[in-house]
């Protein structure tokens, strides 16, 4: 299954959450809600997740193995970072 597009919604306030993400597989199925955060050893994704009765988080939608998580989580990481560079020019553009 591929990832045939990535969305990346920017986080401007201050805090570990830098961007919520949408993915669209084989132009087919949207999943939304996929964070990207800001941890001790770098950014990384957290999937879409709802809060259960006992005060637990449970994803809604994840990846089945590690070799698709490291898979989506570089294609979400790689978005980020050109939407960021994107944000970056454009500031730099309207402060000259």
């Amino acid at each position: 299954m591929n990832i045939t597009d990535v969305r990346v919604r920017k986080i401007t306030k201050e805090g570990k959450m830098k961007a919520v993400v949408s993915i669209t597989l084989e132009n087919e199925f949207v999943v939304h809600d996929i964070k990207v955060i800001e941890g001790e050893k770098g950014l990384f994704i957290a999937m879409p997740s709802k809060k259960t009765n006992d005060g637990e988080y449970r994803d809604i939608a994840h990846p089945i193995n590690s070799e698709t998580r490291e898979k989506m989580q570089s294609m979400i990481l790689d978005a980020y970072e050109k939407a960021m560079e994107t944000s970056e020019e454009e500031s730099q553009e309207v402060s000259e």
